[in-house]
């Protein structure tokens, strides 16, 4: 049966365009009917660092068996200022990260220990002030134009333990706890697509993070309890210590007394989000709807605001809508065989088509952080985005996206009165091999300080990563 989407012109005509980047419109990758050999199999694989065939590839493999799992990441940035309140310029930016996860169930030996285990992670990113394009861009720091510029040099991110009940109720995960040094930002608010993006509003912030410190270098004592009373329903909640300088780049992630100066500044933060996910229509396109809402204070009016008041603390909800919107099936695999191996009158049945992970998916998040107007930066923000994988033929890996975010400001508290900033992005993700990827990307900040005094700025640019 022909596909009588609309997306397959769409992709067509888009193949046409862009035949150039592989011979014929073939993948870049292997031939998979041809990948027998180690070398095929590692290009293909997990990792630059995994695979078989040699010491180091084997000795890892075989710690992971054993329960001991090591990860690792690189990314980087190039950007190309064309047009900024400082002029042009070229900045690249980057990061490392890794991490590793023990299972005590198979360290020990131990199925009833099959749900503990230990959890670590570690960053290292840029802190050469030639690095960060807002140095030019002059953005307000929520939208700028790089997420790497948060925790600068070295920093413990987090570390701690997990406890998932797995299958030994009657949903899977139906209760996962999770406690010690941790990062609130990768507990709540989860947006797999929006890490897609550079800029720092959409892919880190969220419009939370221009109200308190919530960004990938807040880490703090603390803990998280899910239950999913149904396996497509959850409901989450998390409390975390709260201090003054929090992300700042030279406690290194190392502050476990929260603010040492003076500890009786230390304060809570707490988080709560329910979600529904679900899985519509034959094509079981994945959806995830959540509310979510968060108190982060310090005690006795110390919870300084971004114009320098102290309050007790602030507050804020959010309702985020993520729905897979589009999915392309494989194509049928018809059978003329025979069904019994011997009558060539009966033809066995067709296969169902397959899901497939090509498709179009869209990603929308609203923050909103009603009253204390000299308390929130932002008392709404909201960010929108599409995501097409697969939008090529013969590119089934890569994926086109383009991200819209926007916060609107307390504006009858500045002078001069600010209104809003807005940040476009676009841009097209190469899949090198099973490890590696290049993502040419566009961005285009309209009113980057709010106030109409700061001229909008175009980056042109490429982003890479490699997952070790």
């Amino acid at each position: 049966m022909m596909n009588k989407s609309p997306f397959k012109k769409l992709k067509t005509a888009t193949a046409l365009c862009c035949l150039a980047f592989t011979a014929g419109g073939a993948m870049a990758q292997s031939d998979k009917n041809n990948s027998g050999s180690d070398i095929e199999k590692w290009w293909n694989g997990k990792g630059l660092v995994q695979g078989s065939g040699n010491p180091i590839f084997d000795a890892r493999q075989s710690l992971e068996d054993h329960g001991f799992k090591m990860s690792g990441k690189y990314g980087g940035a190039f950007y190309g200022i064309l047009d900024s309140q400082n002029g042009s310029h070229g900045v690249w930016d980057q990061e490392i990260v890794f991490g590793a996860e023990a299972n005590f169930g198979k360290l020990l030996g131990n199925e009833a220990l099959d749900g503990m285990k230990a959890f670590s992670n570690f960053r290292w990113r840029d802190p050469s002030p030639y690095s960060n394009p807002n140095e030019y861009v002059e953005a307000q720091s929520m939208f700028n134009p790089s997420h790497f510029q948060s925790g600068t040099q070295f920093r413990v991110l987090g570390f701690g333990l997990e406890y998932s009940t797995k299958e030994l109720l009657p949903v899977k995960d139906m209760v996962v706890a999770r406690g010690g040094w941790m990062r609130p930002q990768q507990e709540f608010v989860q947006q797999p697509l929006s890490k897609l993006f550079l800029n720092n509003a959409i892919e880190s912030a969220k419009g939370l993070g221009g109200n308190i410190p919530f960004s990938s270098s807040y880490s703090a004592w603390g803990g998280t309890l899910e239950i999913k009373p149904h396996e497509l329903v959850y409901i989450k909640n998390g409390l975390f210590m709260s201090f003054p300088e929090a992300t700042s780049s030279f406690n290194h992630g190392l502050a476990f007394q929260g603010y040492a100066q003076d500890t009786d500044l230390n304060g809570l933060l707490y988080m709560g989000e329910a979600g529904f996910t679900p899985k519509i229509g034959e094509s079981k396109l994945e959806g995830k709807y959540a509310f979510g809402g968060y108190f982060y204070g310090t005690p006795e009016n110390q919870t300084r605001t971004w114009s320098n008041n102290y309050v007790d603390g602030r507050y804020g909800f959010y309702f985020q809508a993520d729905q897979m919107l589009y999915r392309e099936p494989s194509a049928p695999v018809a059978s003329s065989a025979p069904s019994d191996g011997k009558s060539f009158k009966e033809v066995a049945p067709a296969e169902k088509p397959k899901l497939s992970k090509q498709g179009l998916n869209t990603f929308n998040l609203i923050t909103m952080a009603p009253g204390y107007a000299r308390s929130n930066n932002f008392p709404f923000y909201f960010q929108t985005g599409l995501v097409y994988t697969g939008l090529i033929p013969g590119r089934d890996q890569d994926s086109s996206q383009i991200a819209f975010g926007y916060g609107a400001y307390q504006g009858d508290v500045n002078t001069p009165p600010k209104t809003y900033t807005a940040v476009l992005e676009a841009a097209y993700s190469v899949q090198l091999n099973g490890w590696a990827f290049i993502r040419p990307f566009f961005q285009y900040l309209i009113n980057p300080q709010g106030d109409g005094e700061v001229v909008n700025s175009a980056i042109l640019g490429f982003s890479t990563g490699l997952t070790f």
